[in-house]
């Protein structure tokens, strides 16, 4: 599971190398991830969790609505020989050919979501998970915006929301303050495992 180089945009060295880590979140529970599977990384921007995602094994699925960012991604999977595919998707509109189901018909073993928030998309998160599926979460909560950008309580978590949004799912993992210097709340969660008869 190497370290992406080069695809995160900063203004320091240190700023970009933690933009081409994947977030320690992530990280820190890869042991709960699966082996093989399928795996979607929303708004995946320059793509640093999809390629460690695709990395580690998984088939991987990105979507952001950045057609450079896109362009980019498929071509260092290219170079990699990776199995990822990256596709624009705007999520936040219903006017799209995706509407208000934008993984029609798909599920994932695995999604990954960090520093994006869309209310409105959590229903079609839990929806795409398969059987026994991770959603692996984190973003910014409204403490983040004492310290600088983001500043739109649009974007910014309340105290204990990303819980609430994740209702449906079994939480694994969770924690809300200051990591890694921003102020964020995570969440590791599982869809329950479907029992055959």
């Amino acid at each position: 599971m190497g370290v992406v180089v080069g695809l995160g945009r900063g203004t320091g060295d240190r700023e970009v190398a933690v933009m081409s880590s994947p977030a320690s979140w992530l990280v820190q529970h890869a042991g709960l991830l699966p082996r093989e599977g399928r795996a979607l990384d929303v708004a995946c921007g320059r793509g640093r969790h999809a390629l460690w995602l695709a990395e580690s094994g998984l088939t991987t699925l990105a979507v952001d609505r950045d057609p450079e960012a896109i362009r980019e991604l498929n071509e260092a999977a290219r170079e990699r020989r990776l199995p990822l595919r990256a596709e624009v998707r705007d999520l936040e509109s219903r006017a799209g050919p995706f509407g208000p189901a934008p993984f029609p018909g798909s599920t994932f073993d695995v999604i990954v979501v960090v520093h994006y928030l869309h209310r409105p998309l959590f229903p079609a998160l839990i929806e795409a998970l398969a059987s026994g599926g991770l959603l692996v979460y984190e973003t910014f909560t409204r403490a983040q915006a004492a310290r600088g950008k983001p500043t739109n309580p649009d974007f910014l978590l309340k105290p204990g929301e990303l819980l609430e949004l994740v209702g449906p799912l079994e939480v694994l993992a969770s924690r809300e303050g200051d990591f890694d210097d921003r102020m964020v709340a995570s969440v590791v969660a599982r869809r329950s495992v479907e029992r055959r008869l």
